[in-house]
């Protein structure tokens, strides 16, 4: 009885197995950007601050223009974590009109900032990527002179 069990397992194993082998897969297709709409043309996809010491100037801008035939909404902006905080128009931007968006980074960190801001938009499609890249130093340190290593002379251990 255990052997004519296991073998009708088998059996609807495999056949689950060969049929799921035949089946086509299902296809995802992007949204298609609206033909003749909005189209969101950014000044740059990248946002450098560059080498600045801690506590400096938090706030960038990215300029865009509605290169379109329609008004152009963005719906929404979202930055990767809660350090990079967009602040964009709230209005239609109409055709052949620019805009701008803001970034704030919380330049009280240290280290190298990479991080990214999605914009979505009316458009349809993926949304915008801007990169927010550069490097947060403390206020003391200087890139251009190498800290010196500790001595007895300097009360280093």
């Amino acid at each position: 009885m255990k052997k004519i069990i296991l073998l009708s397992f088998a059996l609807a194993a495999f056949s689950m197995v060969a049929v799921a082998q035949t089946a086509e897969p299902i296809k995802v297709l992007p949204l298609e950007q609206k033909e003749g709409g909005p189209i969101m043309t950014l000044e740059s996809n990248t946002v450098d601050y560059g080498t600045i010491k801690q506590h400096g100037e938090p706030l960038r801008t990215v300029k865009f223009t509605n290169t379109g035939k329609e008004p152009l909404v963005i719906k929404n902006a979202r930055g990767s974590c809660g350090c990079t905080v967009p602040t964009w128009p709230k209005e239609p931007i109409l055709p052949g009109a620019e805009g701008e968006i803001e970034i704030r980074y919380a330049t009280n960190r240290l280290g190298k900032i990479n991080k990214t801001v999605k914009i979505t938009t009316n458009e349809g499609g993926d949304p915008h990527v801007i990169k927010v890249v550069g490097k947060i130093l403390k206020p003391e340190e200087d890139e251009s002179v190498p800290a010196s290593a500790p001595s007895i002379l300097k009360g280093g251990n």
